[in-house]
């Protein structure tokens, strides 16, 4: 497996230690959280901090924000706003020559059929701009698997599926909100994965605790050829680095 971890572990660090810590732990990847201090449209604007990630032999992927977007909204303002700096992220991933950016699919505000419907072709056309975008910008748009909520799209096989063959983007699954739902298996058997977020829980919340820690079956993890660790902590990360090595 090719392994990496999200930067969420080390956040408010500069982009120059992350990039050393990685290397430093073996680490072959690194996904970049691009929320707060590392938003696309400041880094862009202060592109000397960029530097270390530009010159770095690690493989560099990006999370979109996603604190207060929604690119399913079936508010215009907000959609469009949510577009806006998804396309900056793209543009970043272009300028670090990151393979690929992770988004959510959206979620809704009142939980009734006909407006999940509604927002999930939303998110669809949506999602089909930021593909187009980013074939210009060779960069790969990918569709992160949400957790077993009643709000939030893309939470099962099926439905993560249907967004990305509707759009056109590839897949992100993270094995935490996989656990969340009765279809965990299935979401390691979907095509088109650019990627896998590795964490763990209970199989009820999204805790993102430690993998062997929760209810994820460790044996589901042979399937992965390519996985960020996705943790808040780098103490957390480098004991699931070492479940990952005894798998």
């Amino acid at each position: 497996m090719k392994l990496g971890f999200s930067t969420l572990a080390l956040f408010m660090k500069s982009l120059e230690d992350m990039e050393k810590i990685a290397k430093e732990n073996s680490f072959e990847m690194i996904e970049l959280l691009s929320e707060g201090p590392y938003a696309p449209g400041y880094l862009l604007e202060n592109s000397p901090l960029l530097e270390p990630l530009k010159n770095t032999s690690l493989e560099i992927c990006i999370h979109a924000p996603n604190v207060d977007l929604n690119v399913a909204s079936i508010n215009r303002g907000i959609k469009e706003e949510s577009k806006r700096q998804l396309f900056e992220t793209i543009d970043l991933a272009a300028e670090i020559s990151a393979t690929a950016i992770t988004l959510h699919p959206g979620h809704i505000g009142r939980i009734e059929k006909r407006i999940k419907d509604m927002a999930t072709e939303i998110a669809i056309e949506s999602v089909g701009e930021l593909v187009d975008y980013g074939k210009e910008k060779n960069v790969i748009v990918s569709v992160e698997n949400m957790p077993n909520r009643a709000k939030f799209l893309g939470t099962t096989p099926e439905d993560i599926e249907r967004i990305s063959k509707g759009s056109g983007s590839n897949i992100t699954i993270d094995t935490g909100h996989a656990n969340t739902t009765e279809y965990c298996s299935e979401f390691f058997d979907l095509k088109n994965i650019s990627y896998f977020h590795l964490n763990d829980n209970d199989g009820i919340k999204d805790q993102h605790v430690s993998l062997g820690e929760g209810t994820l079956d460790l044996e589901l993890l042979k399937k992965v050829n390519k996985g960020i660790l996705e943790l808040n902590t780098f103490e957390k990360v480098l004991k699931s680095q070492k479940v990952i090595s005894n798998i």
